[in-house]
């Protein structure tokens, strides 16, 4: 087996079953000191025993490697392969099937962990017929959010990416903030050139009801807006602790969702399951359309989809409804509608 694949498999596997970051890392790390090398050289230092050496490689990474170099598949690896085959979710395994696409995801141009390419290889081993890459805007600095430059060479390497890929296509996108005047924090122009543009608050989440609804409003109502990312900001669980959910007023919202053509993600991150399920209801009875993300900031979180198709398919929100689980040609007439 190849050493880089394996210690990328085990990475994946490690992401998607929430393993501390350290550990992760640990695995990236040593695929990316073993992917400088020829391999030739790698083989060298597994045999004079010095592959410890290589600076970023521990010994379990090592062990990975040797065993990798031995023709079999390392046993760390057939662990983590073996415990993978169970399903994240206990349900919601006919909407899982349905699912099609992703349109919200992160790569190191931003918070990310994983460079674009992996992500899209880890779309195309879950199956994704598409993904949209949407790294956040400028005013996010903490998480290297990205100005009109950075996304404008950004959407070059994208046009490459899908010039190598069939069956498959990676959307051109961003996670685009909602300023407190309800503006979207990057200019029409090269909001204009996306495919999918998700707006969400990330900041004063604690405001007043009033100034929260009409924050969002603002935002829902912009022509460029596709996706209302995880509308209350809360989080129930994680490493960041928890946070109550944000106060507005939701019928409001939902209805101009409704009536603007604005999909309300469905956010499949475990720490946030944003919507709670009463505003999902809400939602519902709006006659909003829904959109189940992973909001994926590394490869293997992006199989948490099964998350919130769980949760969609135990509220009953029916698939017709669900706009990651169109084709690619249905969901670009649906994105083109805000052109």
């Amino acid at each position: 087996m190849d050493p880089l694949e394996a210690l990328d498999e085990i990475s994946f596997w490690l992401e998607r079953s929430q393993a501390p970051t350290f550990k992760v890392q640990a695995f990236r790390k040593a695929a990316d000191a073993a992917r400088k090398l020829p391999p030739d050289d790698l083989k060298k230092l597994v045999g004079s025993g010095r592959i410890t050496s290589l600076k970023g490689v521990g010994n379990r990474s090592a062990e990975v490697i040797t065993q990798a170099l031995e023709g079999r598949v390392p046993d760390y690896l057939a662990d983590l392969r073996e415990r993978g085959t169970e399903a994240l979710a206990t349900g919601g395994d006919t909407l899982r099937a349905a699912l099609r696409g992703d349109l919200h995801s992160h790569s190191n141009w931003s918070d990310g962990g994983s460079p674009i390419e992996a992500m899209v290889a880890a779309a195309r081993t879950l199956g994704r017929e598409y993904l949209a890459l949407t790294d956040h805007s400028p005013n996010l600095t903490i998480a290297n959010g990205l100005s009109v430059e950075r996304l404008e060479k950004q959407l070059g390497v994208v046009d490459g990416i899908n010039d190598s890929q069939d069956g498959f296509r990676l959307l051109k996108g961003i996670e685009v903030d909602i300023l407190e005047d309800g503006a979207l924090d990057q200019t029409p122009d090269m909001l204009d050139r996306l495919d999918v543009v998700v707006a969400s608050v990330h900041s004063k989440l604690r405001s007043d009801k009033k100034t929260m609804t009409a924050r969002m409003l603002g935002g829902i109502s912009d022509p460029h807006t596709n996706v209302l990312g995880h509308c209350t900001g809360r989080l129930v669980q994680g490493s960041r602790g928890t946070r109550p959910e944000s106060e507005f007023d939701a019928a409001t919202v939902f209805k101009e969702c409704a009536e603007w053509g604005v999909a309300v993600e469905i956010n499949s991150r475990p720490e946030r399951q944003d919507p709670p399920d009463n505003l999902i209801n809400m939602a519902l009875d709006a006659g909003c359309l829904f959109s189940i993300d992973s909001d994926a900031h590394a490869p293997g979180q992006l199989d948490f989809l099964q998350y919130g198709a769980e949760r969609a398919e135990a509220l009953g929100v029916p698939k017709e409804r669900i706009v990651t689980t169109w084709p690619l040609e249905q969901l670009n007439e649906w994105l083109s509608l805000k052109k």
